[in-house]
């Protein structure tokens, strides 16, 4: 192992003899273009792989700040809207019925609903994503109702398909 070491340390001290005779016999002029083109050459690998990097984190952070600010913002009200629905008093299957029912006439023809003791079947026919919308934030906050089933299709007219939900304090 030691004789390899060696072995490696005479090799390199023999190229840098060479390199040294070579750069002592280039002239003057061309020594000092050849120290400019390593100049050049570490400046664009010391911005490319040191400066450009934190350079771009520097200038994109504020927008990354600002959009997990955002998302944060989110994410809190949902967890306050949660508290907010876990704390409300349930209400029995037959007053969550009749509110899903009067949720239901408002929207018309495009959706139709289906009560089957505890659960509620809403078939949408050509609803709007706004109209799907308004009816699951009826049902969550006047019913309570809570969804246990999706089969929903964007369509060209609307949404198709239909929504089980649970209704009622079980």
């Amino acid at each position: 192992m030691n004789a390899q070491v060696g072995e490696f340390n005479d090799q390199v001290a023999a190229f840098r003899q060479q390199a040294g005779n070579a750069w002592r016999a280039r002239s003057a002029r061309d020594r000092l273009m050849l120290g400019v083109m390593a100049a050049v050459l570490g400046a664009f690998l010391l911005w490319t792989l040191a400066i450009a990097p934190a350079w771009r984190t520097l200038t994109d952070a504020p927008a990354q700040i600002e959009s997990l600010d955002a998302q944060l913002l989110q994410m809190r009200t949902m967890a306050a809207e949660v508290r907010e629905l876990r704390n409300a008093t349930p209400i029995a299957a037959a007053q969550a019925g009749v509110a899903m029912k009067a949720a239901a006439d408002r929207h018309g023809d495009k959706v139709r609903l289906t009560l089957q003791g505890d659960r509620a079947l809403v078939t949408f026919q050509g609803a709007s994503p706004e109209q799907v919308r308004a009816l699951l934030i009826e049902a969550r906050s006047a019913a309570r109702a809570r969804p246990v089933e999706a089969q929903l299709t964007r369509a060209a007219a609307g949404f198709n398909g239909t929504l089980v939900l649970s209704l009622g304090a079980g």
